[in-house]
């Protein structure tokens, strides 16, 4: 249409339009392809494709508990203890709230800095980790809710410090492909199993005492009360389980199929629309003192929630829980440098925004950035760290190229606040198909596993089995670095003192440890900085630019109009990509 035109033309030779370097701005960087309308309707895109996080994050982090309190000597861990459920139901509406905002801050910081159209929000997988390994169930685990939110303030400010340094891209390549690999899929089968659960998920399985899990599916009443098992007569006989399955699994998948746009969502909505009606089988607000309250808080479905139990309640004196407080901030720390890392570059080149020279791509430092300070501003409204979304790509294949589609979609999360009554009512069964269809998303990353070396297979393979069968990141990482380590250690030390007589057959299959990066550790800047270069913080790229009067797509600086494509280069083509739904972790 004309109109969109003209307007596409008017905001790109505006200040905004060379700020953010649409087609037509005359800079000389400037995204090809990109225009105002373009991106409006990418940040709806990705926003659709993501909004899922809201209710799901705070229904995983809620069963923390947060700063509730269950006495210690609670025989089942407050599950029937009315007023601790109470408590609990209000510090997931907290949460509802602090997921929403914290994602809207970082996603509208990120367009507006970095000029990326990249969003960020609680990362799945870290806040599983967050919940039921760290602080666990009710806070059955190894620190209490306020030092674990501790340990991701000092995270992000770590970050920070590794940004400026420019170690952050070191870290993630110092570890061997293979295990950064089985690490995120290894993560998806975790999200797996919790969607197959009962508190966060459908209730199709449940741990079991002669074996170590057993179908389940019955409805949560008929659980004998001793062993919390379901009769053999009652199993797979929930209606919530199956509602959860067709409505919110099969229902979702066939969308995501077909390349509708914010499949999940609708899934998930479908699956709540159909529990909210009070007197059916399935219903999310029985009539009892606990669905009374979360009815009343519904029916009110516009309202402003504040943040009013989980709001800067660091506890800072960490001495009684040294060892676990450092376990978990390692965790924290390695997890979350390969997800962001790894989906911001993978997002940055899908986007056509990497520099084939240096690997890097623009803006990085500045993305990072947000980034670090997103997980500390994060941990003070008590959610746990913030990553880029994998989900970004879908609003890249929209046509996204510059920080207006995340802008877009962080405005987009900043309305969702005041729909609080309507995310903070979505049931766990509308969840926990989300769960799985993530982790399938997550891993189909095995097929890129090295499996024709043990030395690389072994270490994988621990990582990928023990995270979601010890129920913890932490264990199946140290498995898997430490068993790479013996393995491919142990090898070295043979061929060193044989003197290379003994080695070991195949070994030419093995992957290189790709632990050194082109150009050295230090960012481009301090490395210009170091040459005496004044106006450091300026790219070479830039300069060859301005000199010679053009952008990147060939345009005359200043008037819009390319030249032809010279042939035999490389064309970034977004619109080839396909939507990108389902997780947001790929290492």
């Amino acid at each position: 249409m004309g109109w969109i035109q003209n307007a596409n033309a008017a905001v790109a030779r505006s200040v905004v339009g060379r700020y953010f370097r649409l087609e037509g701005s005359g800079h000389p960087r400037a995204r090809k392809g990109s225009s105002f309308f373009t991106e409006i309707r990418a940040g709806l895109a990705t926003f659709f494709a993501m909004a899922y996080i809201i209710s799901v994050n705070s229904t995983i982090v809620s069963d923390t508990g947060g700063t509730c309190v269950c006495p210690i000597d609670s025989p089942d861990l407050c599950v029937t203890d009315s007023a601790y459920l109470l408590c609990k139901q209000d510090i997931r509406r907290d949460l509802v709230t602090a997921t929403a905002a914290i994602s809207a801050l970082t996603t509208f910081c990120m367009g507006l800095f970095a000029n990326m159209p990249i969003a960020l929000a609680p990362g799945m997988g870290l806040n599983a980790y967050f919940a039921y390994t760290v602080v666990g169930f009710h806070g059955s685990g190894l620190v209490p809710y306020q030092v674990a939110l501790t340990a991701v303030f000092v995270e992000g400010f770590v970050f920070v410090g590794l940004t400026l340094i420019g170690l952050r891209q070191s870290l993630a390549r110092a570890i061997p492909a293979s295990i950064k690999l089985a690490t995120g899929v290894g993560i998806g089968l975790y999200l797996t199993l919790i969607g197959l659960t009962y508190s966060a998920g459908i209730g199709a399985v449940q741990g079991a005492s002669a074996t170590p899990m057993e179908l389940a599916g019955c409805h949560p009443a008929s659980m004998d009360p001793e062993t919390g098992l379901c009769p053999s007569s009652d199993k797979m006989r929930n209606p919530t389980m199956w509602i959860g399955i067709f409505c919110g699994g099969f229902f979702t998948v066939f969308l995501m199929m077909f390349r509708v746009k914010g499949a999940i969502i609708a899934g998930i909505l479908l699956v709540s629309i159909i529990s909210w009606p009070r007197p059916t089988p399935v219903t999310y607000f029985p009539h009892t003192e606990l669905g009374d309250s979360a009815f009343d808080f519904f029916k009110q479905v516009v309202a402003f929630r504040p943040i009013k139990n989980i709001l800067v309640v660091q506890w800072w004196n960490v001495s009684e829980y040294g060892a676990q407080f450092g376990l978990a901030f390692i965790t924290f720390l390695y997890v979350d440098i390969l997800d962001c890392t790894g989906t911001l570059y993978s997002m940055a080149r899908f986007a056509g925004a990497i520099d084939e020279k240096t690997q890097d791509f623009e803006g990085s430092a500045v993305a990072y950035l947000v980034d670090a300070f997103g997980i500390s501003i994060g941990s003070l409204m008590g959610v746990p760290p913030v990553t880029a979304f994998i989900e970004s790509g879908a609003g890249i294949s929209e046509g996204g190229a510059t920080g207006l589609t995340a802008m877009t979609t962080g405005l987009c999360f900043f309305i969702s606040i005041f729909f609080a009554p309507i995310f903070a009512s979505i049931p766990p069964w509308a969840t926990g198909c989300t769960l799985i269809i993530v982790g399938a998303m997550m891993a189909k990353a095995v097929t890129q596993i090295n499996w024709r070396y043990l030395g690389d297979a072994i270490p994988a393979f621990l990582a990928i089995a023990i995270m979601p069968f010890s129920y913890s990141i932490a264990y199946g990482l140290i498995a898997s670095i430490v068993s790479y380590i013996i393995l491919n250690g142990g090898v070295w030390v043979i061929e060193k003192v044989s003197g290379g007589r003994i080695e070991v057959p195949g070994k030419e299959l093995k992957e290189p440890w790709t632990h050194k990066l082109e150009g050295g550790i230090l960012p481009p800047w301090m490395v210009r900085a170091a040459h005496g270069k004044r106006d450091f913080w300026k790219r070479p790229e830039d300069e060859e630019s301005y000199a010679s009067g053009r952008t990147l797509d060939g345009a005359e600086v200043g008037t819009g109009e390319k030249r032809p494509e010279v042939s035999g280069g490389e064309k970034n083509d977004r619109s080839s990509g396909s939507s990108v739904e389902g997780h947001d972790a790929r290492v």
